[in-house]
C-alpha cells in the first residue's frame, strides 16, 4: 500500500521480514558504528532498492553473495542496485555498514528519532525519526521482527524493543542483546541508554521499570495502579497482546510521554508523584492494543491509534471511580465545539495529523459507537478487533466495516459524521440495550 502522505521514504517494492542490527556506540563522543542486515522479499521485479537513511554514512553494501554491490547515497536514503534485477518473491539479505554522530531529524512535528539526554539516549521515532539509526524500508504498515545487539559502556543501562537474551560485559563495555519476535513496524523500534535502576513489574506479564535511582519512592507510586489499569483493558480489550511491558524513565524532563513497542517512556517530570499524570499511564498502557500491536497501515488514520488510547484513558477513570465516559465526552465534545470546525479526522493532513482534535474526536466517535450499539456490543467490538488484527495494521474502513458486521447495526451513517465531515456532530442517545 502506498504510504498517502509520504511522509517519510519507504520502499512498497520491498519488505523486510527481519532486521539484523550490530551498534556499538560511545554515550562521551556520541559516536554509533553499526552494521544492519534487512532480510527481505522483493514484492515486485526491482533492478534497484531505496532504504531510507538520515544523517549516517554508509561505507559498504552488500547484497546476498555480491562481492561489490553498487550504492548511491543521499541526504535522506540510500538507493541500492544489484548486479542482476530482483525477481518478485526473491529473498534476499542486504547488508550495510554505516557510522557517524546520530541525531534527530527536523520535521514538521519538531526533532525526532536519535536524541542525546544530558547523559545517555533516547529513541522517539513517531512518525519518521527511525533512519536517524537504522536502515530501514520506513513505512507503518512494514511490520518485521528485530535481534538488536547495542555495545556501550558498561556504566550505562540499555534498554530496547524486545527479550533481553544475553549481556555481556568485557574490556569496560557491555554488549546488549535483544530479540523482538513480534512484527514490528520500524517507528515503534527504540533504544534507551541511560544510568538507570531496574526493577520487576509486579504485572500478569513480564516487564520491568528502569528509572534514576534517586527517584524510586515517586515512581514506583505513580505506577502502582498499572496493574489494575492491566487488568481493565484486559477486560475491556481483551488479552494482553504483546510478549511485555517495560516503563522508561529519563532523568531529563520531556515533553509529552511516548510509546514504543511493549514499552512506554517518560520524564521524572511526568512521574513526579503529584499523581497529575495518570490518564497518561493508562493512555501509553492502552497503545500496546491500539498502535503496536494493530498498527495503522497509513498515517492518515492516526485516529485508530490515538482515538482509541484517548478512549481508554476515560474508561480508566470510570472504572476507577472518577469521571465517567459520558461526562468527559459532554466535557470534550463542549471543547472541541468552540474550536474550528475544518479538521476531519479520517484525513487530516501531515500538519494536523497529531492535533489534540484528531485525539478527542477519535475518542468521542467511539464513545458515540457505544451509545448506539450498547455496552455489550461495544466492548465485545474491541475485543473481537484486536484478537482479529493482532500483530496487524488497519485502515478506517477496516474498522468501520468490521464495527457494522460485528454489531450488526448500520454504522455508516455514524462515522460518516464523525469521521469524514468536518462539522461537530452531537452524541446519539444511550442505547435502550443499556
Amino acid at each position: 500500500m502506498k504510504e498517502d502522505y509520504a511522509l517519510g521514504g519507504g520502499d512498497p517494492r520491498y519488505r523486510v521480514l527481519e532486521y539484523r542490527l550490530k551498534l556499538r556506540y560511545r554515550v562521551a563522543t556520541n559516536r554509533l558504528d553499526g552494521e544492519a542486515t534487512l532480510v527481505g522479499v522483493a514484492e515486485a521485479a526491482t533492478s534497484s532498492l531505496h532504504v531510507d537513511l538520515v544523517g549516517l554514512a554508509v561505507s559498504r553494501v552488500r547484497l546476498d553473495d555480491e562481492r561489490r554491490t553498487t550504492f548511491r547515497q543521499g541526504q535522506r536514503r540510500v538507493t541500492v542496485r544489484p548486479d542482476r534485477e530482483l525477481a518478485a518473491g526473491q529473498r534476499f539479505e542486504l547488508r550495510l555498514r554505516y557510522s557517524g554522530s546520530p541525531g534527530p531529524r527536523t520535521s514538521r512535528w519538531g526533532r525526532i528519532g536519535w536524541e542525546e539526554l544530558a547523559d545517555g539516549v533516547l529513541v522517539a521515532s513517531q512518525p519518521t525519526g527511525a533512519p536517524t539509526w537504522f536502515p530501514c524500508n520506513d513505512r507503518p504498515a512494514a511490520k518485521a521482527t528485530y535481534r538488536i545487539e547495542l555495545t556501550a559502556e558498561e556504566c550505562y543501562t540499555v534498554v530496547v524493543t524486545g527479550d533481553l537474551v544475553d549481556r555481556q560485559t568485557s574490556s569496560g563495555r557491555t554488549t546488549w542483546t535483544f530479540l523482538q519476535p513480534v512484527p514490528t513496524a520500524t517507528y515503534l523500534v527504540a533504544a534507551h541508554i541511560g544510568r538507570y535502576r531496574s526493577e520487576e513489574l509486579p504485572l500478569r506479564v513480564p516487564g520491568a521499570v528502569h528509572y534514576p535511582a534517586a527517584d524510586r519512592a515517586h515512581v514506583m507510586a505513580e505506577l502502582a495502579p498499572l496493574p489494575a489499569m492491566l487488568a481493565v483493558f484486559e477486560d475491556r480489550f481483551g488479552p494482553y497482546p504483546l510478549d511485555r511491558f517495560d516503563v522508561v524513565v529519563t532523568p531529563d524532563p520531556l515533553e509529552i510521554p511516548l510509546e514504543s513497542q511493549g514499552m512506554a517512556v517518560f520524564g521524572t517530570n511526568h512521574l513526579d508523584g503529584a499523581g497529575a499524570w495518570e490518564r497518561l499511564v493508562a493512555h501509553e498502557l492502552a497503545h500496546q492494543w491500539f498502535g503496536n500491536s494493530v498498527g495503522v497501515a497509513r498515517w492518515r488514520d492516526i485516529w485508530l491509534n490515538e482515538g482509541f488510547c484517548c478512549y481508554a484513558e476515560w474508561l480508566w477513570s470510570e472504572a476507577s471511580g472518577g469521571t465517567t465516559c459520558h461526562q468527559q465526552a459532554r466535557h470534550f465534545r463542549a471543547l472541541l465545539a468552540d474550536l474550528p470546525q475544518d479538521l476531519v479526522i479520517s484525513d487530516p493532513g501531515p500538519d494536523l495529523l497529531f492535533d489534540d482534535r484528531v485525539y478527542k474526536r477519535g475518542a468521542l466517535t467511539l464513545h458515540a459507537v457505544r451509545r448506539t450499539v450498547g455496552d455489550d456490543a461495544f466492548f465485545a467490538l474491541l475485543r473481537a478487533w484486536t484478537v482479529s488484527r493482532r500483530h496487524g495494521t488497519a485502515t478506517s474502513a477496516d474498522f468501520t466495516g468490521f464495527a457494522r458486521e460485528t454489531t450488526g447495526y448500520q454504522l455508516d451513517p455514524l462515522f460518516a459524521e464523525w469521521l469524514d465531515r468536518a462539522p461537530l456532530p452531537k452524541l446519539p442517545p444511550r442505547s435502550r440495550r443499556d
